[in-house]
């Protein structure tokens, strides 16, 4: 059985080698001459005659990923992956992307990728001031960014718990699916409100946010999570809808849920513990 730790690791192997490739790719879309020339040197170096160097260049390039199709994918993936594994550099990776809000004139050291993505341009009495080719640098950050993920594995700092944890509540979970496919509803209901509420909590201690009340509700968590802006809007009122069900399985005797109501709080519980942390 694969572990969560296991799954992390597939996940950022997979995108490593994703990311190699669009770092190939972008460099053949902005300085095409000078990518050829660095790759046809690799095939020669290793013994390549011309005819077979040639040759190989044409099927390397046909087979590059097409850089602005690509990386919106890779970048939402790289950087969940990367608010589990390194959320200090959260930031950092983010503000490669996006436009500084602060940013008045376009110049080579603050050009960033989504300028790239629209194709920007900035041209000074009829040349080009800066262009594409100013993200390259930006992209090779975040690459590397999200390479030094990998020592997170081996590093003795880095801390497995959370990943030990989630295989927990994949459990719990899973029992709790098992409850409800056998009639158990208002039992899978509470035990899914129980994973819902150590998970909030597991989230206020990851983040180093005081929670003042000895016995927090999910509401209670949910309006400290708000508060602390660990999650926006949208989750907090997803998050209120499934405390709302908690409450109706563990406290409401008069009403009974209703296998849609608890089904819906079990997808969201599983949906929750994967996207916040």
């Amino acid at each position: 059985m694969s572990t969560n730790l296991d799954r992390f690791k597939s996940d950022l192997n997979n995108l490593i080698r994703l990311g190699d490739a669009l770092h190939n790719a972008i460099q053949y879309e902005c300085v095409p001459d000078d990518f050829k020339k660095h790759v046809r040197g690799q095939f020669k170096a290793q013994g390549s005659t011309e005819k077979e160097t040639e040759k190989a260049l044409v099927v390397f390039l046909n087979n590059l990923p097409d850089f602005k199709q690509a990386y919106e994918g890779w970048y939402s993936e790289s950087l969940a992956l990367l608010r589990q594994l390194l959320p200090d550099r959260v930031a950092n990776f983010i503000s490669l992307y996006e436009k500084p809000k602060a940013r008045k004139n376009i110049e080579y050291g603050n050009y960033v990728i989504q300028d790239y993505m629209q194709s920007m341009r900035i041209n000074l009495y009829g040349e080009e001031r800066v262009g594409p080719s100013a993200a390259i640098p930006q992209y090779r950050q975040q690459l590397a960014i999200l390479k030094a993920a990998q020592t997170r594995f081996s590093s003795s700092l880095f801390e497995i718990r959370q990943l030990v944890q989630a295989d927990l509540f994949d459990s719990e979970i899973d029992a709790a699916r098992e409850l409800l496919k056998n009639g158990f509803v208002r039992p899978a209901g509470a035990l899914a409100g129980v994973i819902l509420e150590k998970h909030l909590r597991q989230v206020c201690e990851d983040h180093a946010i005081k929670i003042t009340k000895k016995h927090p509700t999910i509401n209670d968590l949910n309006e400290i999570l708000r508060a602390s802006s660990v999650i926006d809007m949208p989750q907090w009122r997803h998050i209120s809808m499934l405390g709302d069900i908690r409450n109706l399985c563990d406290h409401n005797k008069d009403k009974e849920p209703t296998l849609g109501q608890v089904t819906d709080l079990i997808d969201g519980l599983s949906k929750i513990v994967k996207t916040i942390a």
